[in-house]
């Protein structure tokens, strides 16, 4: 069976003004990312790899080049049409997990939802079944400063899965995570990798790297080199 192509990135450019300097934080970046895929994106500070992923994530769009996204051409759209792609198309998990700090987890992991203008009913209802599947079914209304990191991030994760998007962006989500619940963490990833969701995970740790299938190096604002991993790291399932 043909793979699907989920991303298509064609001479992606970003340039930024500052006085009268001009930065050139990306170069020409060719890339494809197939349906079902699990990649790293890795790279020194100031390699490009934050505004890859921030491209990738429609939070910015490119200066110059076309990005195809699931059939959707997201190079040149406004401020409005990226917010609703991302709403859509794309879960994020970020190392500071984003967690509205007043909220129930089922409140945080509903949110999308309301955006998506969902009925409350079935928001509860998605939102519940998205947290047991992370193991949190039991902390439904626990708020954030009630749970571990390992607990926050989980609530974060099923907040990226609530809505089914076609990728999950997880920008350093061990980050601020001990080695015992980033290895935890990582195991939750690859389950969810195995359900068949396409992953993107941006580190800078090679051994976080490790877990995914294929591995983009970034440097200098261009991809240094794009190859299988050929050493998977995997954690048994709970």
């Amino acid at each position: 069976m043909e793979k699907q192509v989920l991303i298509k990135l064609q001479d992606i450019g970003k340039r930024y003004v500052i006085g009268s300097e001009e930065i050139f934080a990306l170069r020409g970046v060719d890339l494809e990312i197939y349906k079902g895929e699990f990649v790293a994106l890795m790279g020194p500070s100031g390699s490009g790899k934050s505004t890859l992923m921030n491209i990738l994530g429609c939070l910015d769009t490119p200066t110059k080049g076309t990005y195809i996204l699931n059939g959707t051409d997201v190079s040149n759209l406004n401020d409005n049409e990226l917010a609703e792609i991302r709403n859509k198309e794309i879960g994020f998990v970020f190392q500071t997990f984003n967690l509205l700090p007043r909220s129930s987890s089922l409140e945080n992991v509903a949110l999308p939802l309301v955006y998506a203008g969902i009925a409350k009913e079935a928001r509860t209802t998605r939102a519940i079944e998205v947290l047991d599947s992370v193991g949190l079914g039991n902390r439904m209304y626990h708020k954030p400063n009630e749970l571990s990191g390992g607990q926050r991030q989980r609530v974060a994760v099923a907040r990226a899965l609530v809505n089914n998007p076609a990728i999950i962006l997880a920008d350093e989500p061990t980050g601020n995570l001990d080695t015992k619940t980033s290895i935890e963490i990582m195991g939750l990833i690859e389950e969810i990798h195995q359900k068949g969701n396409t992953i993107i995970l941006v580190t800078h740790e090679e051994d976080i790297a490790k877990h995914a299938h294929r591995i983009v190096r970034m440097r200098d604002g261009a991809v240094e080199s794009d190859e299988l991993n050929k050493d998977i790291i995997t954690i048994k399932s709970r």
